[in-house]
């Protein structure tokens, strides 16, 4: 029984000593952001513009917590993902949608 124990132990300090990517945090951090901007757009588009781009961003969130731990790299790139949709939006609907 305490061999169980100590294997247990041995494995929870290998994984703990891992080397944990920044990548994940600096995406995750960049979502918070994403989440402003695009709840900042309510005073400037319509409300379902608005309400596609908090989906867009569920879509993201749901993504990055599943690609956190095995890809962390890639979270980074999400958020740019959504910057890159959230700036084309604006001005496309302000042009075109005459809001």
């Amino acid at each position: 029984m305490r061999l169980v124990r100590h294997e247990r132990t041995r494995r929870v300090f290998a994984v703990s000593r891992q080397e944990v990517p920044r990548s994940g945090f600096v995406g995750m951090g960049g979502l918070a952001c994403l989440l402003f901007l695009q709840l900042g757009t309510a005073t400037l588009a319509p409300w379902w513009v608005t309400a596609s781009l908090v989906v867009l961003w569920l879509v993201l969130l749901g993504l990055s917590v599943r690609w956190f731990v095995p890809h962390p790299r890639r979270l980074p790139w999400l958020v740019v993902g959504g910057v890159a949709v959230w700036a084309a939006v604006l001005p496309l609907g302000a042009r075109l949608g005459a809001w």
